[in-house]
């Protein structure tokens, strides 16, 4: 076996294509930008971008889609070896609309099923899974079988011993930091789009074997019957986590650790391009601040920093920002001008409309906000 990695993730992988005109309707559309996309993914690939090291397992088609996926995960410097083809099934592609700042539609393409709900408990390295120091799985990986079961079982050999006895060994011992339940709640994954007791009493299966739960207030609800902040966070700590982060859009995030610490972050302003890869970057920033050893703190402005400069740009994997854009955001208490709808590292964003200055408010619930929402005396 390698030497441990910092994040092992596991879920969702696909093709973004992402519209290069900005504000014009999908149908109208007539060139598109082509990006590694699927939310445990960029996580993966924000947390590698700020030094960690890290790994996916997943599963594609057997076609030029998952061949393209392989190379995006290797040049981005995440292990692609537990990322494996199934014959019969085609790389998922997944397509958005870009209105800003508040409305970006996503459209999915994963029929008649997703390779990675194809991940198989037998296909897992355990002991891997196990020696990570922080796993991170979603929502949707359970959803459909095979990937719950593999989901599970990954989530036991965290939680429990190779014997499937509870762990006696400490974190210190053992190198491991955090499980991390991304509540990830999509409910076209889930037959009938099911918004009831089968997939929260799911999602209470996977939080006694979590250390940590982030969602936004949907994803809170799903998990928990509870749509306030603070009852909601209360609800995922009962449930088995240590820490509960409610992201909460335009209003900030909410950090409740077991413990009695807390952090309530205030949105950063943000000139806002495509809002659906922040809470990918967040995650990512989250994981480097707990393998950090940081306190909520400091921890949560930071990823809240590094998911307003995706949602300054276009992408989501090649949009994620590496430190040094962290720390400028943070210095100056805002995305800096000359990112802010700029080009990613790698070139691949577009500008958006000029003035756009207000809240990403996607899927993601990373917390960034307009000027004119911004509480008293927040600093501009």
């Amino acid at each position: 076996m390698p030497e441990p990695y910092d994040v092992v993730t596991m879920g969702r992988i696909g093709v973004d294509l992402y519209p290069l005109d900005i504000g014009v309707p999908l149908a109208r559309v007539e060139t598109f930008g082509k990006f590694l996309g699927g939310s445990p993914t960029n996580v993966a690939v924000a947390a590698a971008r700020l030094g960690r090291r890290t790994a996916v397992i997943t599963r594609t088609g057997r076609d030029p889609f998952g061949d393209y996926l392989h190379q995006e995960l290797r040049d981005f410097g995440v292990d692609d070896r537990w990322v494996t083809p199934v014959e019969e099934y085609p790389t998922p592609v997944t397509f958005c609309e870009v209105f800003p700042p508040d409305d970006f539609p996503l459209y999915f393409y994963r029929q008649p099923k997703a390779p990675d709900l194809e991940i198989h408990p037998s296909e897992l390295d355990l002991d891997a899974v196990r020696a990570a120091r922080i796993f991170w799985m979603t929502g949707t990986g359970l959803s459909a079988e095979p990937s719950r079961a593999a989901t599970l079982a990954a989530l036991r050999a965290r939680s429990e011993g190779p014997a499937e006895e509870p762990r006696t060994d400490t974190a210190a011992d053992t190198g491991a930091c955090a499980t991390v339940f991304d509540l990830d709640w999509r409910p076209m994954f889930w037959d009938g789009g099911d918004r009831g007791s089968v997939a929260r009493a799911r999602y209470r299966e996977a939080l006694a074997h979590a250390t940590v739960a982030v969602g936004n207030i949907d994803e809170c609800e799903i998990a928990t019957g509870e749509r306030e902040p603070h009852a909601a966070a209360r609800a995922l700590l009962a449930a088995g986590v240590e820490l509960a982060v409610v992201k909460q859009g335009p209003k900030g995030v909410l950090a409740v650790h077991r413990d009695g610490s807390t952090a309530e972050v205030p949105p950063l302003p943000v000139e806002v391009v495509n809002g659906l890869g922040a809470g990918d970057a967040f995650g990512g920033a989250l994981c480097h601040g707990l393998l950090a050893g940081w306190d909520l703190a400091r921890i949560m402005p930071y990823a809240n920093a590094a998911g307003a400069i995706v949602a300054s740009r276009l992408a989501c994997s090649s949009a994620m920002p590496f430190p040094d854009e962290v720390e400028r955001a943070l210095a100056e208490g805002a995305v800096p001008a000359d990112r802010a709808n700029g080009a990613s590292a790698n070139g691949a964003c577009a500008n958006g409309p000029s003035g756009t200055r207000s809240s990403a408010t996607g899927p993601s619930g990373a917390g960034t906000e307009s000027p004119a929402s911004r509480p008293s005396g927040a600093a501009s």
